[in-house]
């Protein structure tokens, strides 16, 4: 076992390693000096308190729609749609902001934010209802339903939602006293990252604290020996994916509120989508979602600070990403290989 500890180790620190020498090999590509692109890269960061606010605005949506995808995998349900529930929550929770005007103040944000969730969650449970009745395969479901989500969005910020002082494909501003409360001036950073934090102190409890957290792993871990064991597969996919939606919900109504204040299209950035490759690098943990979430925001800051200074092209990091994520998968081939062994 120990040898197995010892052995993960030196495999992180080879594929931390082998990421700085092609992120080094890149940049010099791109024809900028690696030391100077470095340098600028933690200079976006840490150069000063904007840059370093904006980690943890963009770390916000990421953390939430991370941990909806990892209470969902771990239950054997592989929700590919956070990017859809995002986008429904984000609809359902401007729609109450703008119309729900006999609410007054935090309690319409409360509301909102609610509604975000519920919109998000039912989302969801369109691809369950589908899989656990049905059979039908999730990730086919909830990619086309993505696809649904974003259209929908598309034709309220054209129709019921549209500015009407304005041409553009976008609602109209929210009110200053239905929206988060920003603080650390001058950053963007807003209320919503305690939302995420609270979010992450919520799943690790019910994972490792309650029943019902332990019923989703078992189902996850084997069907078969959970229903056998009396523990209600259909009825424990069901409520993890729910609850994974209505996170990424909240993800959309976090961004309406805190950061976009009114509702436009494209506002997710692809956030859905990140929260997969953060689900499986954090290997399902919400701690591990909180880290890694925070480290993308921190890359994507960076990467942008280096291309408005020297120019070099954003898109490292996305292929940098994409390449740790191959490399730790190898990695995870090679442990099973050598679990194996160990165990013949």
């Amino acid at each position: 076992m120990n040898h197995m500890k010892k052995w993960k180790a030196v495999e992180m620190a080879k594929i931390v390693f082998i990421s700085i020498a092609v992120a080094a090999i890149l940049v010099i590509l791109s024809g900028a000096d690696p030391f100077t692109a470095s340098r600028m890269f933690f200079n976006g960061i840490f150069g000063n308190v904007s840059g370093f606010g904006e980690v943890f605005v963009k770390a916000t949506p990421l953390i939430l729609t991370g941990l909806g995808c990892s209470v969902a995998f771990r239950t054997g349900f592989f929700n590919i749609g956070a990017e859809g529930q995002f986008y429904i929550g984000a609809l359902a929770s401007a729609w109450v902001a703008l119309n729900a005007t006999s609410v007054t103040g935090v309690f319409r944000i409360i509301l909102a934010i609610g509604c975000g969730f519920i919109f998000g969650g039912l989302w969801a449970l369109i691809a369950a209802l589908l899989k656990a009745k049905l059979g039908i395969s999730e990730i086919i479901c909830t990619i086309m339903l993505n696809y649904i989500s974003v259209n929908l969005l598309g034709i309220a910020v054209r129709t019921f939602l549209m500015d009407p002082a304005g041409s553009i494909p976008q609602s109209e501003k929210i009110d200053a006293s239905v929206t988060l409360l920003r603080f650390l001036k001058p950053t963007r950073v807003h209320t919503g990252i305690f939302i995420a934090l609270g979010a992450v102190l919520f799943v690790w409890f019910l994972m490792e604290k309650t029943t019902s957290g332990y019923e989703f792993k078992a189902v996850g871990f084997n069907k078969r020996a959970a229903a056998c064991s009396g523990i209600s597969v259909v009825k424990n996919i069901i409520l993890s994916a729910v609850l994974s939606g209505g996170l990424a919900g909240i993800a959309g109504a976090v961004e309406v509120l805190g950061v976009q204040k009114k509702l436009l299209e494209g506002i997710s950035g692809g956030c859905g989508y990140t929260a997969i490759l953060i689900t499986l690098l954090a290997f399902n943990h919400p701690g591990g979602v909180l880290f890694v979430s925070v480290l993308f925001a921190a890359l994507e800051v960076g990467a942008n600070s280096m291309q408005r200074q020297m120019g070099i092209p954003s898109a490292i990091v996305d292929f940098l990403i994409g390449f740790i994520v191959l490399l730790i998968l190898g990695r995870e081939l090679l442990t099973g290989k050598m679990r194996a062994k160990e165990g013949n």
